[in-house]
């Protein structure tokens, strides 16, 4: 079975292909399909804007589509960045400057009200026009400062207790053990698994 996965961030995609592997699935990105270009996330939730990704690179390649939307949210920021996360200081959008607002964002907040969570929705959409949607939640705090190499957007700051690092400091299998995106996954490749079997 082929998947689109809708997004040109190659590090969702090494994500979503290490969580997808030992299934027999055939996975192409929108970097095989530059002639689709951006697709404008105009929605208000993460379902929402998960939805629309899925919907329209489905209806452009006519291929089994999924896709993600995710975010932060901190409790002290009133759940914001959330599904501004990627574009929380402007365009384009900049990991390294979103990081830099959110630690300004919280300079005056002490570590026990750092509360954060990362959120995940991943909508499949099939070319006969059925639609399924998966959610994830990792709880977890916001840093002092940037820690690890690894992962991509937040992942230097976000602090997961259950192995007292920050995403960045672990290695794939063990993010996606407990991220967000990891749990979102598990629950779609379950919907994957019943589609395949009904062909």
């Amino acid at each position: 079975m082929q998947i689109l996965l809708a997004t040109t961030n190659q590090g969702k995609v090494q994500e979503l292909v290490h969580l997808l592997s030992p299934a027999a699935f055939t996975i192409k990105s929108l970097a095989d399909f530059p002639q689709i270009g951006e697709i404008e996330e105009t929605g208000t939730t993460f379902r929402e804007n998960a939805l629309i990704k899925a919907r329209a690179a489905c209806q452009e390649t006519g291929l089994l589509t999924l896709a993600d939307d995710s975010g932060l949210e901190v409790d002290a920021l009133n759940g914001q960045p959330g599904v501004h996360s990627a574009r929380y200081a402007g365009e384009p959008k900049d990991d390294s400057r979103n990081n830099a607002k959110l630690l300004a964002a919280l300079q005056e907040i002490p570590t026990e009200s750092r509360g954060a969570r990362f959120k995940s929705v991943i909508a499949i959409v099939t070319p006969q026009g059925e639609e399924f949607t998966a959610e994830g939640v990792c709880e977890g705090a916001i840093g002092l400062e940037p820690k690890g190499t690894g992962g991509f957007g937040y992942d230097p700051l976000f602090y997961v207790s259950a192995y007292a690092k920050t995403f960045a400091e672990l290695n794939l299998a063990q993010k996606n053990t407990v991220s967000h995106r990891g749990k979102a996954l598990r629950a779609a490749a379950d919907i994957l698994d019943q589609l395949q079997q009904k062909g």
